[in-house]
């Protein structure tokens, strides 16, 4: 067909010969003529006998949307049981049917989902095989560390001192406001609720001692350490997880450079040393709560407190608690610093890493601070 041929509308004429019925296809059926190929397509109606035959030699041009209304009409009426020929089809328009034909989408099947019990048990087994990757993970990267932390300090100038000191500042020095904000208000609401109920009783000065050994011992440095993981343990991951998604990881394998040992020891070596002082800080600001509530709430005048806390509450209540400060610390900056290389190439996934950083960090917390305390209690201190 000529190119420059005048355009010619589309229609169908129709000539039914008992059961057979022959429809020719007339005029340019071209996306320019869309709407008049769904008008003529219409005229075929709902109920053409068995048998139909699609002439195609009156067609002038064709482009695949024509093409398209042709295979979609044939599968029509083969879908309604009628039997379907093509005559007169030109080489164009056999090859636009051929290719419609091949990219038609398959029906996708309906995945079947398996029972309550068995879908619940696949998830305990999905949940138990992540538990294990990332235990093999975290021990992969502690002992990578400590060999790294072993062979920087026989070969002090492999320390990097200014990365050190920059993220203590930020886990330190920034995180001491928030830290004891949080230990003062813990401490005044411990205080506050042991003296609503001691007081009934008349035990109004044993609220020293509950406070004392409570914030010392446990309250502390376990408040302190989940307000680090919230902090600085998101803080690790995203920063990591930022330089994995920009491939910055990558370079540093490209220039021969350990990324533990530049990205994970810092880290690690800041936040170690960060962690008592903070939950010093903590237990500081918690019993200076405590004093003040039982100041105002139950009439315990501050010299008697602290003679009462000298009392009851020994040095080794402190040591233990400051104890667990680097314990913890190395689980928030170990899991931190995994989960930010576990991050992927987008951001929803470094945003997953981070939620599951800092959910990890303060459930492992919780859970060495509930060892330590078993621990401690078996060995009768």
């Amino acid at each position: 067909m000529d190119a420059h041929a005048p355009s010619t509308r589309p229609a169908i004429e129709t000539a039914r010969d008992g059961e057979t019925m022959t429809v020719r296809f007339i005029g340019d059926w071209t996306v320019g003529s869309a709407r008049g190929a769904e008008a003529a397509i219409g005229a075929l109606g709902s109920t053409p006998p068995k048998r139909v035959i699609f002439d195609l030699a009156q067609i002038g041009r064709v482009d695949s949307m024509g093409a398209w209304v042709i295979h979609r009409e044939r599968g029509r009426l083969e879908y309604n049981g009628r039997l379907v020929d093509i005559a007169n089809m030109s080489d164009q328009l056999s090859f636009l049917l051929r290719e419609i034909e091949s990219h038609v989408p398959q029906p996708q099947e309906r995945e079947r989902r398996p029972y309550l019990f068995v879908r619940a048990l696949m998830e305990t087994g999905r949940t138990m095989t992540m538990v294990g990757h990332d235990a093999v993970a975290l021990l992969s990267i502690l002992g990578v560390f400590g060999l790294r932390l072993a062979t920087a300090f026989t070969a002090f100038h492999r320390l990097r001192y200014i990365s050190i000191l920059s993220h203590f500042d930020r886990t330190c020095r920034g995180a001491v406001p928030i830290v004891m904000l949080m230990s003062f208000l813990i401490g005044v609401i411990v205080c506050q609720q042991a003296g609503f109920y001691l007081r009934t009783f008349g035990a109004d000065l044993y609220v020293i001692d509950l406070a004392g050994v409570l914030i010392l011992r446990e309250l502390g440095v376990l408040l302190a350490a989940i307000l680090v993981a919230g902090r600085s343990g998101s803080a690790f991951t995203a920063e990591i997880g930022s330089m994995r998604m920009r491939e910055e990881v990558d370079a540093l394998h490209v220039l021969g450079l350990d990324p533990v040992e530049v990205l994970v020891v810092p880290r690690l070596i800041a936040l170690m040393i960060a962690m008592p002082i903070l939950a010093f800080l903590s237990d500081l600001a918690a019993l200076v709560g405590s004093a003040l509530v039982t100041w105002a709430y139950l009439g315990i005048p501050p010299d008697l407190f602290i003679q009462r806390l000298k009392e009851v509450v020994t040095p080794l209540e402190f040591y233990i608690g400051i104890a667990k400060a680097p314990f913890m610390a190395l689980i928030i900056g170990l899991i931190g610093c995994v989960e930010g290389l576990k991050v992927g190439g987008s951001a929803e996934s470094l945003g997953r890493q981070t939620t599951s950083s800092v959910v990890k960090a303060i459930f492992l917390v919780i859970v060495v601070d509930g060892i330590f305390a078993v621990f401690f209690a078996a060995v009768g201190i």
